[in-house]
């Protein structure tokens, strides 16, 4: 839906600005002197509707495409594979240039900005069905190893030959008290966990593990560990037991990435009761205490 919009505006812009250029280049002149040999002013020419519409769309559709194709796109949150850091009914900002950018209609990258970084919350194009549009966190950089044992994540960062590398680590994560998340009236477990040089919480149940049989299988290696090919990173969302990410499809490659998520510039409650008459679409409230940058 995202890239039909997208074709959409640019479709609208050029086609109105060439509506407007080619009637300023051939028709107005003719317009102005028919009026002034009536008698009239230039300026009393009457322009034709679909012209006037022209000139009055295409600033506002130009400037719409610039922003949401190469600066900042607002996405919704629908679900809930990346709590605790965003509920649904989160609304956040997507910066679209921080990884390069990109034509909107065939998503060709023409400008290498940067990379994503170890813990960036990413939105990318979902590799199986590239009309949807996935966000999740990067864990995994280009040539990294991972591993995904007992719920816990090792990473043995790329080392190219002949240069001093980081050693392999374990992610830390720190146990916090949660009396919020719950599923299936089950208190999930809530850490603190450090990925690159910003701290963010994840969720993980009690109970419930994915079994490494469910995990995508890259040959050479074993069920739950993966090599990170080049121009692509692996993924994870914030709730771990309740996410499908790279653990199960592979990897996001550099250009099914969309942008960096920064902030939540709006955010919705939508609970309420079974009794309540309102439609499930309609907002309940606002939680205001939401509204920020994202870690």
């Amino acid at each position: 839906m995202a890239q039909t919009f997208s074709i959409f505006l640019v479709i609208l812009t050029v086609v109105s600005g060439l509506i407007w250029l080619i009637d300023s280049l051939f028709f107005a002149p003719k317009r102005r002197e028919k009026a002034m040999v009536t008698g009239g002013k230039a300026s009393d020419a009457e322009l034709p509707y679909l012209v006037d519409t022209a000139q009055q769309i295409f600033p506002v559709v130009a400037f719409i495409m610039v922003l949401r194709s190469f600066l900042y796109e607002p996405f919704q949150i629908p679900s809930g594979s990346m709590m605790p850091t965003l509920l649904v009914g989160d609304f956040i900002l997507v910066e679209k240039y921080t990884y390069g950018l990109k034509d909107p209609v065939t998503r060709t990258k023409f400008w290498d900005i940067g990379a994503p970084e170890r813990g960036d919350i990413v939105v990318f194009k979902y590799p199986p069905e590239p009309q949807l549009d996935y966000i999740k966190r990067v864990v995994g950089l280009p040539g990294d190893r991972i591993f995904y044992r007992q719920k816990q994540i090792t990473v043995v960062p790329a080392c190219p030959s002949g240069q001093d590398c980081a050693k392999p680590f374990i992610v830390p994560m720190k146990q916090v008290d949660n009396d919020e998340f719950v599923q299936n009236m089950v208190p999930l477990n809530r850490f603190v966990e450090q990925l690159g040089d910003a701290q963010h919480e994840i969720l993980q149940h009690p109970i419930l593990a994915a079994s490494p049989s469910q995990f995508y299988r890259q040959p050479g290696t074993a069920m739950d560990e993966w090599v990170v090919p080049q121009n692509a990173y692996f993924v994870l969302g914030d709730n771990r037991d309740n996410s499908r990410d790279s653990r199960f499809w592979g990897f996001v490659s550099d250009e099914h990435l969309v942008g960096k998520a920064t902030a939540i510039w709006i955010s919705f409650e939508f609970e309420r009761g079974a009794d309540s008459m309102l439609p499930s679409w309609i907002p309940t409230g606002i939680r205001f205490n939401r509204i920020g940058g994202l870690q």
